[in-house]
């Protein structure tokens, strides 16, 4: 069985800083893909930052420059360091990953259960 687990949220004042972390367990034998997105009350939920298997990054636009992105293969972690944190920023986080399991051809999504997030100004 796999388990996405975030941690780090929490209630932080506008130009604050947070740090998520994104720690995934179980019977993987390779990560392709790993992300975060939101979801903010009464919105859909949006991709805030990817990180592609060779480290490419891509950001929604309201974060460029504010958020980063990072993995860690190894410790098979993904990080989103969140600066200059704005009342819009307020969210569940939700980390996701394209695991690649023995005897499955393909990777498959998986999903944490989300961290909150809110920004208060």
């Amino acid at each position: 069985q796999v388990h996405l687990v975030e941690s780090g949220g929490g209630l932080v004042q506008s130009g604050g800083s947070l740090t998520l972390s994104c720690a995934i367990s179980g019977d993987v034998e390779s990560i392709d893909d790993m992300a975060w997105y939101r979801r903010a009350p009464g919105k859909k939920r949006e991709l805030v930052a990817k990180i592609t298997i060779d480290n490419k990054m891509v950001y929604e636009d309201s974060v460029k420059g504010r958020f980063a992105i990072s993995r860690d293969n190894a410790k098979r972690t993904v990080t989103l360091q969140m600066n200059d944190l704005k009342p819009d920023d307020t969210a569940t986080y939700y980390c996701y990953a394209d695991l690649r399991q023995a005897y499955v051809l393909n990777a498959l999504p998986y999903w944490g259960e989300g961290t909150r997030v809110r920004v208060f100004s």
